[in-house]
């Protein structure tokens, strides 16, 4: 997905594939996409689409909505995620992830961030996540560790008390820092631990454990980290930066692939104006360990992949046309924090924005609606009128025309440095 799309997270159901991503201080939160095939992408909905399920109020831009995880379970889907800043740690679910979802229901005994469930085989339910290092005494700037605690799926309460199941991290020697965005799996016998390691820079890594049991021992595999492109050379082509934050799928074939977030700089020191986008590559098992399968050290732009011969051909994610033919808006408009009144209109295929005094550097909800961008450079132009109501206003009014004669209002333009901030 390009553009803001970060921290993946995908299941499958019924050889179809879902994948949700974090949405920090925007609303609607966590898009909800669906697949046959892993390559043609919908959007059918956000998760968290009613101003009652995500309260965002005087949160910062890069807070919020912190890596959601999808899963399903006997007949319900599950998303389970962070409100940083918030009341902290939540579940909604849903019989259609296309329809509307669950108020939230908070967990207060998870203490941490980035969350994942995990359904056992003896009908036991787990949460894993990122949490304070043992005894809450961190070693260094850092340090932290993976914890599991049971949940009772039916009453979505937790049960007993949390077990840290990884402490540092892959090496711990070396002081590993963040370990984070954890996910389990079973294959073969083995229960998988996947977590990032590193930082959300140009640090970030994935790296894999496993055991026997749910609770541990977890073994380190020797070669962690799994995915990474730390080190390399920052004057390569087309670089893409800061790979992390995994969850894996087997398609409908077999094979095993592996999304994850990185990022594509538009110079030699990990500039990005595009916020952190998910990526895919395929993944392959050694020795009953998944490794990702780069074809070499560089996430490359495209890998081959089988699809069945009905699929459609792949969308065309170049081009974003809005008429406003809708009444309502389209899933992948985004208002900063959570709308609290109606303060647009969508008619005669116009979207008319009434201007307020709250701005986009106050921790509130401004006449600001965004589309993620999804290229690093491009064209934009649209048909814009202004209607003052005062001598003020019409002093206010900044536009300017560039060389390609594309008119733009002062609180709408985009440059690289305003991206920074507003696309994390």
């Amino acid at each position: 997905s390009k553009g803001f799309y970060p921290d993946p997270s995908i299941c499958k159901v019924n050889n179809e594939f879902y994948m949700i991503n974090s949405t920090f201080g925007y609303f609607p939160g966590i898009p909800v996409f669906k697949s046959d095939d892993l390559v043609n992408w919908k959007q059918i909905g956000n998760a968290l689409d009613r101003p009652e399920q995500l309260n965002l109020d005087g949160l910062g831009v890069s807070r919020g909505i912190f890596a959601p995880t999808i899963s399903y379970h006997k007949g319900t889907f599950y998303i389970i995620s962070t409100l940083i800043d918030g009341k902290g740690n939540f579940i909604i679910h849903s019989k259609n992830p296309s329809k509307s979802w669950s108020n939230p229901v908070w967990l207060p005994q998870v203490s941490g961030i980035d969350p994942s469930l995990f359904f056992n085989e003896d009908d036991k339910s787990y949460i894993i996540y990122n949490s304070e290092p043992p005894n809450n005494k961190p070693e260094y700037d850092g340090h932290r560790s993976i914890k599991i605690l049971e949940l009772d799926i039916d009453k979505l309460e937790t049960v007993g008390k949390p077990k840290i199941i990884i402490n540092k991290g892959a090496k711990p020697a070396n002081k590993p820092i963040w370990i984070e965005g954890p996910h389990i799996y079973k294959r073969n016998g083995f229960y998988y631990l996947m977590a990032a390691e590193g930082g959300t820079s140009d640090q970030h890594s994935e790296v894999i454990f496993r055991s026997k049991t749910i609770l541990g021992n977890y073994e380190s595999y020797e070669n962690n980290p799994i995915l990474t492109q730390r080190n390399l050379n920052a004057y390569r082509k087309d670089p893409i930066t800061s790979t992390g934050h995994a969850d894996l799928i087997e398609d409908n074939f077999g094979n095993w692939w592996g999304v994850f977030l990185g990022c594509r700089p538009y110079d030699n020191q990990n500039h990005f104006n595009t916020g952190r986008e998910t990526f895919m590559a395929p993944v392959k098992w050694n020795n009953d360990w998944p490794i990702f399968d780069l074809k070499g050290e560089i996430v490359k732009e495209k890998y081959e992949i089988l699809v069945d011969k009905n699929s459609k051909s792949p969308l065309n994610n170049n081009d974003f046309f809005d008429e406003f033919t809708d009444e309502k808006l389209g899933f992948d408009w985004l208002f900063l924090r959570t709308p609290r009144e109606k303060w647009y209109e969508i008619t005669d295929g116009k979207l008319i924005i009434n201007t307020r005094p709250e701005t986009t550097s106050e921790l509130v909800n401004p006449s600001f609606m965004g589309y993620r961008q999804k290229h690093l450079f491009g064209e934009v132009s649209t048909k814009l009128s202004f209607k003052t109501a005062s001598e003020d206003e019409k002093a206010g009014l900044v536009a300017f025309q560039n060389e390609n004669h594309f008119y733009y209002l002062n609180i709408f333009y985009l440059n690289k440095a305003l991206q920074n901030i507003l696309l994390q």
